[in-house]
């Protein structure tokens, strides 16, 4: 097998036009005709040809890559919303490069200066830690912005939202409708709590349930299995009384799984369990896990589309994506 590179001149000699009209074919212009266009093509695939898109990038002044930000790759709610945005982006020629920001505001805005010197056409944020000020003059100075779970009010971002408030009130609510009212709360230590959509969810749904929240209640923790599994293990040692425990997202809650079996709880009956964000593993741990789904691939490939739709129409401002929640009942609760 050969591995010797075909060039533009060897198409234009197969195809009898110049490598100025093959340059043209391959960049999409309009000014060939179709007979033309044609030949240009049947020679591409005959020669197997594959444009330079080094070369290509500084004709278009377009890379045809895309950056994707994620708080935590070691995440599975994360690799799938990264599945949707590669399969989606592959389907227009464009690659994605993927950056960790390990949930760090500071990591966050190096990324995106990283992002803007690799020339990206556009990012796609799964992670949004930075002060609204340094996403505003991104979003003015750069390229398309698609922010998933964070409004960004700047006409050059739009917004992928999933229901969080409403996926926390089912879940508290379903939790209050087993008979529960010791409801404690795991949430993100790296957020505000009044900031919090789950945290509001869950405030929100025991008051309209005669229910006083209590703040010993809600322990913030790292989003994480070891986060989860400590946390419950202190809120429970500490607080017996608690009878079901809802928390930021499934690694939490899997965690928190963890930390009941060790301190001789059996969930649901001692303590009941429930989770957020339905990951594949979620139905596989034992006991299985109630959560709060959504399609993750879904927010990722719609996120890309928008992103698609930016290209096309820059100066469009777009209205938000958003995108319900259902909720899983098994037998951790």
């Amino acid at each position: 097998m050969s591995y010797s590179r075909t060039t533009i001149r060897d198409v234009a000699a197969r195809a009898g036009v110049s490598h100025q009209t093959v340059s043209r074919v391959i960049n999409q212009n309009e000014r060939v005709t179709a007979e033309t266009r044609e030949k240009v093509q049947a020679a591409i695939a005959e020669l197997g040809y594959r444009p330079n898109r080094l070369a290509q990038s500084m004709v278009t002044q377009k890379t045809r890559t895309i950056g994707l930000m994620v708080v935590d790759i070691t995440n599975p709610f994360f690799f799938e919303v990264a599945r949707g945005v590669q399969d989606m982006a592959m389907t227009q020629g464009y690659n994605v490069f993927v950056c960790n920001t390990d949930d760090d505001a500071q990591r966050e805005q190096d990324m995106l200066r990283l992002l803007a010197e690799q020339g990206v056409d556009g990012v796609i944020m799964a992670t949004v830690n930075s002060p609204e000020e340094e996403l505003l003059a991104f979003a003015e100075h750069y390229k398309p912005l698609v922010v998933i779970n964070r409004d960004i009010p700047h006409p050059k971002a739009s917004l992928v939202s999933v229901d969080i408030l409403q996926g926390a009130k089912l879940a508290v609510s379903h939790l209050i409708e087993r008979g529960h009212r010791n409801i404690a709360m795991l949430s993100h230590a790296g957020h505000q709590p009044n900031e919090m959509r789950r945290v509001r969810g869950y405030r929100e749904t025991l008051l309209a349930n005669g229910i006083t929240p209590r703040d010993e209640w809600l322990v913030l923790a790292p989003p994480n299995l070891t986060g989860g599994y400590d946390a419950a293990q202190s809120l429970l040692q500490a607080h017996p009384e608690v009878t079901a425990i809802f928390t930021y997202n499934d690694l939490m809650a899997i965690g928190a799984l963890r930390g009941c079996h060790d301190l001789g709880l059996s969930v649901p009956q001692d303590c009941a369990v429930m989770g957020f964000d339905d990951i594949k593993f979620s139905a596989m741990v034992q006991p299985s896990l109630s959560s709060i789904s959504f399609d993750k691939y879904l927010v990722g490939e719609m996120a890309m589309r928008r992103l698609f739709e930016m290209f096309a129409d820059p100066d469009l401002v777009y209205e938000p994506i958003r995108l319900g929640v259902d909720l899983v009942v098994r037998e951790s609760t």
